[in-house]
């Protein structure tokens, strides 16, 4: 059983929903990001998703490709990001960390090398937005195989035809972006997201997180009572692109756990 599996595992037997939090790493420093990523535990977050900047993230809207400028001109890298993973497993061996970004930086350090040195750093699971099932022997297959969960997106234009070979090998759990478009464009609603997550539901025994277009902890609550969990990436990114002190950020993360939690 990952620390993926055993959380949701947790939250179930509580009957509580999940907080998923993402944050961009080395944004807007290492030793910032280190600290905001530290305390994002004690904050209430049940699984990190930890950015991997990339020059063209094709699935973000300005403010997290803002991020990504200020962590790759701050010096990140992937290797970087692997030891901020690291970091915190020297005081937190069970929140669930998920890299999230896309394949060329892992193609271009190898998929082997990376995989070994994931694996050593703490990391449970993959979030890789521009592998479709497709092309599952690059990565999803080797993931797996090397104990990491390979979690898969589904969105509003992923279709009955289409749902089941997105949900092949797919693990840990199910990201349903709930809006058509880039990260924080829109708003999410939990009347339009709720038949989606049946859907899903009914292809799948995984947990289904909704991520995209949620800022608020009303509407971490609201997305939330639909689902198995929620995501927010773009409202915290933001307060760290304002130079909000660490504890401003976790506060609102606090807030915004309290809100999943309450659904």
């Amino acid at each position: 059983m990952s620390r993926i599996d055993a959380k949701f595992a947790e939250l179930r037997a509580a009957g509580r929903k999940a907080f998923v939090a993402y944050v961009m790493a080395g944004d807007p420093d290492y030793a910032t990001s280190l600290e905001i990523v530290r305390g994002l535990p004690g904050a209430g977050v049940d699984i990190i998703e930890l950015g991997m900047p990339f020059t063209d993230p094709m699935a973000d809207g300005p403010t997290i490709q803002l991020a990504g400028q200020r962590a790759l001109a701050g010096g990140q890298t992937l290797a970087k990001t692997l030891d901020m993973a690291r970091a915190l497993r020297e005081t937190d061996q069970t929140t669930p960390i998920v890299m999230m970004g896309y394949y060329n930086p892992i193609y271009s350090r190898g998929v082997d090398r990376f995989l070994a040195e994931a694996q050593e750093a703490g990391i449970d699971g993959l979030i890789v937005v521009d592998l479709p099932p497709e092309e599952d022997a690059e990565l999803c297959l080797p993931a797996q195989a090397a104990g990491l969960n390979f979690i898969r997106l589904a969105t509003p234009t992923t279709d009955d035809r289409r749902l089941p070979r997105v949900m092949q090998n797919t693990s840990g759990f199910v990201y349903y972006v709930s809006i058509t478009g880039i990260t924080g464009a829109a708003a999410a609603q939990s009347a339009e997201v709720a038949p989606e997550v049946a859907r899903i539901k009914a292809a799948t025994d995984l947990p289904v997180i909704v991520g995209f277009g949620i800022t608020t902890p009303e509407a971490a609550r609201d997305i939330a009572s639909v689902a198995d969990g929620a995501v927010v990436g773009s409202a915290i990114v933001k307060m760290i692109g304002e130079g909000r002190s660490t504890a401003e950020v976790l506060g609102f993360v606090a807030s915004l756990a309290e809100g999943a939690h309450a659904a």
